[in-house]
């Protein structure tokens, strides 16, 4: 079967599937990029437009013909942290990448996986550049309506927000910065995007995890979000406290679907939604002919998508094997 043969029979669902996981599809295969090595392991991908910027600073990157490397010479985490962040702000200043007009002194970690100690921090805005794995949580709200039947709350972002302005989200979501669990960032997002009660906020039940590897025109984005679910009472109305939000629209499950193929809708969080749908059968193998391939299309193996094995030094130190 040809290329354009396979998409004809894509499904409108493997289709979305397909565009919030662009980059896992198709450019991990093409080798533009090239890994982003701290302290000997790979920690992301650099794509070619943003590996000419780095050049201009050889004191802090190594750029070789297989690889970029944050010097080794910087020790710890603080400082690693410290001249990455430096460059980032030349960069910013000098408005070389859109993402970063975006910065807001918000931090993520950057691991080799979740669990291990972080090597450095980085603005959120700037993990883009450099494919570093993201974390989030997001909170499906949802209702069980006697007329309605099962219904999903969603926010409309507000129109100044940089990323995805106006456009159609899940009720709740934000990333794991640093200093800040899991759970602890779920009750915090619950509480300034939504103003949910506390007694709500204690109905929040862990749902997994959804990975995608998505890629846009500011850069690479491999996401993992922990999905939480909360019932919510008929006459509860979400109200936004943080400025972030336009407004709530509470939809029927089967128009939420429809929502999901509109442009007007946010790439990265379609997954989100679409586990949700699949987990209370509204999206089912009777329903839909790709039903397996979406749902491994939810699960991609970002922990294990980076080389994660200590590189080896080779010829006397003159050449790095990856």
């Amino acid at each position: 079967m040809s290329v354009s043969e396979e998409k004809s029979s894509m499904s409108r669902l493997l289709k979305l599937a397909h565009k919030f996981n662009c980059f896992y599809l198709s450019g991990l295969t093409t080798g533009d990029c090239k890994p982003f090595i701290v302290e000997g392991f790979q920690v992301g991908l650099i794509r070619h437009d943003v590996m000419q910027e780095l050049l201009s600073y050889p004191e802090v990157f190594r750029v070789t013909s297989g690889f970029v490397e944050l010097n080794p010479a910087f020790r710890d985490y603080e400082e690693r942290s410290t001249r990455i962040n430096e460059v980032l702000k030349k960069l910013r200043e000098e408005n070389k990448f859109s993402t970063l007009r975006g910065w807001r002194d918000e931090e993520y970690e950057v691991k080799t996986e979740f669990h291990k100690q972080s090597l450095l921090k980085m603005d959120r805005s700037a993990t883009c550049l450099f494919g570093i794995r993201n974390y989030g949580v997001d909170i499906n709200g949802y209702v069980r309506h006697p007329k309605l039947g099962l219904c999903i709350w969603l926010q409309q972002r507000s129109a100044t927000k940089q990323r995805w302005p106006g456009k159609w989200d899940n009720m709740v979501g934000g990333g794991l910065s640093v200093g800040y669990g899991i759970l602890e960032t779920a009750f915090k997002e619950a509480e300034e995007e939504a103003s949910l009660p506390r007694e709500l906020r204690d109905k929040i039940v862990s749902a997994g995890t959804i990975s995608f590897y998505f890629e846009s025109e500011q850069g690479l984005f491999p996401n993992t979000e922990f999905v939480f679910d909360v019932e919510l009472p008929v006459d509860f109305v979400p109200k936004n406290a943080d400025g972030e939000v336009q407004k709530f629209e509470l939809l029927p499950a089967k128009k939420c679907l429809e929502r999901l193929f509109s442009s007007d809708f946010k790439t990265t969080s379609i997954p989100v939604a679409l586990d949700f749908l699949l987990r209370h059968g509204v999206i089912s193998p009777e329903n839909e002919t790709h039903y397996t391939r979406i749902v491994e299309l939810l699960h991609v193996p970002l922990q294990k998508i980076y080389n994660n094995h200590h590189i080896c030094k080779e010829n006397g130190g003159n050449e790095d094997h990856v």
